[in-house]
């Protein structure tokens, strides 16, 4: 197949260009700054030469978007916001006007979208959207509002030869330098790897190899539409999450930090408490009704896994 990878230069975008170049499928990524084969220059806001390689391609992959590891200051958030709305926008117009549309479109989303809570996990039909929940900062709204209205683009774009999926992904852990996994790896081995604010908040994940899995499963399955929780089935608290982490690492201890200290921490990293103070409890009940097998369910056989691929690196 011919898959176009639309800011497919990131964490997510390597695991997804590396698998599927590895399985004998010509992969096109367009990327802002292009180095190399394969790589063709977009901005991610208006249509151009790029949109020859949309024609005729099977899959498109939209990954385009600013990162969400930042202080989530007024200019942070605006582009992260309309990064992804105006990639999803342009991409969907290049669908649109194609003579040889892709018979699937995968957008990336995030788990984010669903409200913080501890009580019960949020799958796609029964889940709770976030922005409105008690006791928490109110500009937690920002990162809903954002996923909502990402979305929402794709929803709206006229595009009826064309399946369209939103992938509400968790955190994609791959062994990959400058990824989550790696940072939280780095943070472990320093002996810094203990729970966050108590570690009751549920932590929501993916294994790279069951991400990649699970796009595939999706781009074959003509039956699924609309938005597809990307998450292992076995989320589990910050302070489990942390500790089969050391473990993995061989760390016996970790420092707990107060949410005090998670902000001075973030603060130094130039990212934002959200990312580890949000109960992200999200569960993938439409991909386990269709019959999806995770390879790497639960938390402590995953990190084992990712750390064993680390040290080989």
């Amino acid at each position: 197949m011919k898959i176009v990878l639309p800011g497919g230069t990131g964490q997510v975008g390597t695991v997804l260009r590396r698998a599927l170049t590895a399985a004998g499928h010509e992969v096109v990524v367009l990327s802002r700054r292009p180095t190399g084969h394969g790589e063709i220059l977009w901005d991610g806001r208006t249509p151009g030469p790029w949109t020859q390689a949309v024609d005729g391609s099977d899959v498109v992959v939209n990954l385009a978007g600013r990162s969400v590891s930042c202080r989530y200051t007024p200019d942070n958030l605006r582009a992260m916001m309309d990064s992804r709305v105006d990639s999803a926008r342009v991409v969907g117009r290049a669908i649109a006007a194609a003579a040889r549309p892709p018979r699937v479109w995968l957008q990336m989303s995030t788990a984010t979208v669903y409200a913080h809570r501890f009580d019960a996990p949020n799958d796609e039909a029964t889940g709770m959207t976030g922005g409105a929940e008690p006791g928490v900062p109110d500009y937690w709204r920002h990162s809903v509002d954002i996923a909502t209205a990402w979305e929402r683009e794709q929803e709206n774009a006229d595009t009826p030869r064309t399946r369209k999926v939103a992938l509400r992904a968790a955190m994609v852990m791959s062994p990959d330098r400058g990824g989550v996994f790696d940072v939280l790896s780095r943070l472990t081995r320093l002996g810094l790897g203990g729970p966050v604010a108590g570690g009751r908040q549920y932590v929501s994940w993916i294994h790279d190899d069951d991400f990649v899995r699970a796009v595939g499963f999706l781009v074959d399955r003509d039956d699924l539409a609309g938005p597809v929780n990307l998450s292992a089935p076995a989320p589990l608290p910050h302070r489990a999450f942390m500790r089969a982490l050391r473990g993995a690492w061989g760390v016996p201890v970790g420092l707990p930090a107060t949410k005090w200290m998670a902000g001075l921490g973030a603060f130094a990293l130039r990212s934002d408490t959200e990312l580890l103070l949000k109960s992200r409890r999200v569960v993938p009940g439409r991909l386990l009704d269709a019959g999806f097998a995770f390879d790497r369910p639960e938390w402590p056989q995953a990190a084992a896994d990712l750390v064993r691929r680390a040290r080989s690196r």
